[in-house]
């Protein structure tokens, strides 16, 4: 069976990623790892979805008909770490994660947990802007 892993947070970018990485899924059948943490141990960090938003997402996905996983380790050490760890784990074919829009200086330098990801993957990643 194929995986899909989505790197979720709670934010445009993190919605998109979820969204691209579902049809991504329906195509053919994937099960899809939605995979959420917080930053260095801090389950407080605004990365680390609420309750509400959570239920939000498996409410989507169980609407739509995905076969998904839902990964929210407490205590993660980084969110890439999570990521890179459930792809190996799932034999990921694909990881999707969203990119926020970058000021000309920002654009210089990828997000650390998305430059992990991208570097460290040993699947295809695909990268996802908020519409």
């Amino acid at each position: 069976m194929n995986h899909v892993v989505v790197g979720f947070v709670p934010t445009p970018e993190g919605l998109a990623a979820v969204e691209h990485a579902t049809e991504l899924a329906s195509q053919d059948g994937s099960t899809l790892v939605v995979v959420n943490s917080g930053v260095r141990r801090n389950d407080a960090h605004p990365a680390f979805a609420n309750a509400a938003e959570w239920d939000a997402v498996a409410e989507n996905l169980t609407a739509r008909g995905i076969a998904f996983e839902l990964r929210q380790p407490a205590l993660a050490e980084s969110p890439a770490e999570e990521i890179l760890n459930a792809a190996r784990e799932v034999d990921a074919t694909t990881i999707v994660i969203g990119l926020r829009r970058r000021s000309p200086v920002g654009k210089l330098f990828l997000g650390s947990s998305s430059q992990q990801v991208l570097l460290e993957a040993d699947c295809p990643v695909v990268a996802v802007k908020a519409p």
